[in-house]
């Protein structure tokens, strides 16, 4: 297999980024909408609790049953590894990430602004009239931190080149059986869209190297959150099994769909709307169920891995229901909670070899 291709780094975007004269948000997830900031002149670095700080930093400003998503990247920000942006954009995911955005304000205030955008939790045209109300008041609070107000022109011109982005994340899927990468390989390609622009992303998907890709052992799909640490690749290919899908938040389920709309933040909120269900935009489990039944038949996977952080509570509530009707479809689940640390526990790896070898047992 050909060694992974070279990839830029966030510090590197960054550096692009600046160079363009724009200015760098860091955004949390996960549904932001990346077109508007960049509508606003402003690059979007999207952080996902990331695994090398020292939590406790962040963990004294939380209670012990908080996210490590929240912990984390509370713990990054406070040991000065975000000073460099402009901005920190906060949506409101759920109960912690809301709750993150009010101590950043109201106790910690850090040196730059902290933008908010509060999500719908349902699909009524009420949600959108404010989704689209919303996204107004955050692209004024961005043009006042970039100093550009948007046109209809170029939010919609963002908008086209998000999709294709979209789209490339898509392609990638479709073409995987040819793509000479490992699963680690491939999934850190895929991630590099949380730091790239759309163009550069795009470009970047176009380089992933072609090949016959010999798949190994048992088919799954992997859910949840974020694949941190990386190093749940190396788990699954130890026990035997690959990845043929995801619906990680992180990478599918925002994949977006396509919307024609003269009002550009309309089409901005009806595309938001429009992502696959999702615990944390809520929608019903029936759906998501469905979605998720679906995509393992199609590509499949005879299994799932739901991998989340610790006390991820819009996941939690979607668990017992989803398991059940993905068992009754005879799609086992394995769910595994984990902290985000830089490696993978031995109890956790070895509850990923049970799961396979139990896949195994049942062809």
């Amino acid at each position: 297999m050909p060694e992974p291709i070279a990839l830029p780094s966030r510090r590197e975007a960054i550096a692009r980024a600046r160079a363009r004269g724009q200015r760098v948000a860091a955004v949390l997830p996960i549904h932001a909408p990346r077109a508007l900031l960049t509508a606003c002149n402003v690059h979007s670095v999207e952080v996902w609790g990331p695994p090398g700080v020292d939590p406790e930093i962040g963990a004294s400003h939380f209670q012990a049953y908080t996210c490590a998503i929240v912990r984390n990247a509370t713990s990054f920000l406070l040991a000065g590894h975000l000073d460099d942006h402009d901005a920190v954009l906060i949506p409101h995911t759920c109960d912690a990430m809301q709750g993150m955005a009010s101590v950043l304000v109201d106790f910690v205030r850090p040196k730059m602004p902290v933008l908010t955008l509060y999500l719908p939790r349902g699909r009524r045209a009420s949600d959108e009239t404010y989704l689209v109300a919303e996204l107004r008041r955050l692209g004024r609070d961005l043009t006042a931190l970039s100093g550009v107000a948007p046109t209809d022109e170029a939010l919609h011109a963002a908008l086209d080149r998000e999709a294709a982005a979209d789209d490339a994340v898509a392609g990638l899927w479709r073409d995987r059986a040819g793509l000479a990468l490992s699963d680690r390989a491939f999934f850190t390609l895929l991630r590099t869209r949380e730091f790239l622009d759309a163009e550069a992303f795009v470009e970047v998907a176009r380089t992933a190297p072609r090949g016959e890709r010999k798949q190994r052992g048992i088919p799954v799909m992997l859910s949840g959150i974020a694949p941190e640490p990386m190093e749940i690749f190396d788990a699954l290919d130890e026990a035997g099994a690959h990845v043929v899908a995801d619906d990680l938040a992180g990478v599918s389920r925002r994949i977006y769909p396509r919307v024609e709309e003269p009002d550009p933040f309309r089409r901005l909120a009806r595309s938001l709307l429009g992502a696959a269900p999702d615990p944390t935009l809520g929608q019903p489990i029936p759906e998501r169920v469905a979605m998720v039944r679906r995509r393992m038949e199609e590509s499949g996977a005879r299994g799932i891995v739901v991998y989340n952080p610790k006390f991820c509570e819009p996941e939690l509530f979607y668990l017992p229901l989803l398991a059940k009707g993905l068992a009754e479809a005879g799609l086992p689940l394995l769910h595994v909670e984990h902290e985000m640390t830089e490696s993978l526990g031995a109890q956790t790896r070895t509850r990923i070899e049970a799961f396979v070898e139990t896949l195994r047992g049942a062809q």
